[in-house]
């Protein structure tokens, strides 16, 4: 780091020491002027503070800074001061292991390679913090959250940056040509969002899907079989551009409902016998995620 960095970094350098729980104070000792400090720090304040004294592990998908080796590692350093006993991992497409320090390592590959991804959990074990801000496309951020989560400790926390890309459709073949020279244009032009709010392709709206998994032990639905995530996702928090969701036992149980049918007092209660006799319709839920999130969880067992 240059004199002049130095000195620009030394007021930045006494608010953190004075604050050391302030994750925004500290991500700032690790800002570039060509690559803006941990974006969502002050989101997540609230939701690391509890865990910073504790002994983490953390993967930070993506590491920044695409092929400019004069930066990137920002988020990775900002982890590394803000919880100084926990192990830091840093996974990108680009080599960047150039960037590891004690208690920072840095694996080079990409995150749809399901070996290497293998590997690389084989070497970690499960996880407590994983966030994902490495490819921009919709089916790798869909693709990530299946696979990955379940890799979480129990209360671990998963949190999806970037998730403007939804909102984004692909341009083609023409715009794509015309950002060749640029990794961060091919990733814009080839995002795969939908202009549609409701198209199921999308990573928000998977994660708008998995809100009403949380009530899965309220759905009227005879026959029903809750899906992992049911079962494992006990919150979900949605800011702009970011959705952080948390692992657990979401087994809480229903006031009426058991095994996604009416408990018999209240069958009782509307005087009839069975639930036929209401004659309700139940409707198809689309229950095809639980194969692809078992992709790795032979390795946290």
């Amino acid at each position: 780091m240059s004199l002049i960095q130095s000195l620009k970094n030394f007021p930045r350098q006494v608010r953190a020491f004075l604050e050391p729980n302030d994750l925004s104070k500290v991500a700032a000792l690790y800002a570039h002027e060509e690559w803006p400090r941990l974006r969502f720090a002050h989101r997540y304040q609230s939701h690391f503070a509890p865990l910073k004294w504790k002994k983490l592990k953390i993967l930070a998908i993506g590491v920044g800074g695409y092929e400019d080796h004069t930066i990137g590692g920002e988020a990775l350093k900002t982890f590394k001061t803000y919880f100084p006993n926990s192990m830091i991992y840093g996974i990108d497409i680009v080599d960047k292991r150039y960037l590891e320090e004690d208690r920072i390592k840095i694996f080079h590959g990409d995150q749809n390679d399901e070996s290497f991804m293998k590997d690389v959990f084989n070497e970690t074990g499960a996880l407590d913090i994983i966030i994902e801000d490495g490819s921009s496309a919709n089916e790798h951020h869909i693709k990530a959250f299946y696979q990955f989560f379940p890799l979480l400790n129990e209360g671990g926390i998963y949190a999806a940056e970037n998730i403007h890309h939804s909102y984004w459709p692909s341009l083609g073949q023409k715009w794509s040509d015309f950002a060749q020279e640029s990794v961060m244009m091919q990733n814009w032009v080839n995002v795969g969002g939908s202009l549609d709010l409701n198209d199921p392709k999308t990573v928000m709206n998977m994660f708008k899907k998995l809100v009403d998994g949380l009530n899965y032990e309220e759905f009227l639905n005879p026959g029903y079989t809750p899906s992992y995530f049911d079962k494992n996702i006990v919150s979900l928090h949605f800011y702009h551009n970011l959705v952080i969701v948390y692992k657990g036992d979401n087994s809480e149980g229903s006031n009426f409902i058991e095994n996604n049918t009416l408990q018999p007092f209240v069958l009782e209660t509307l005087g009839v016998n069975s639930l036929d006799e209401l004659e309700l319709e139940f409707p198809e839920i689309d229950q095809k995620v639980d194969e692809m999130s078992l992709t790795f969880t032979s390795i946290k067992s």
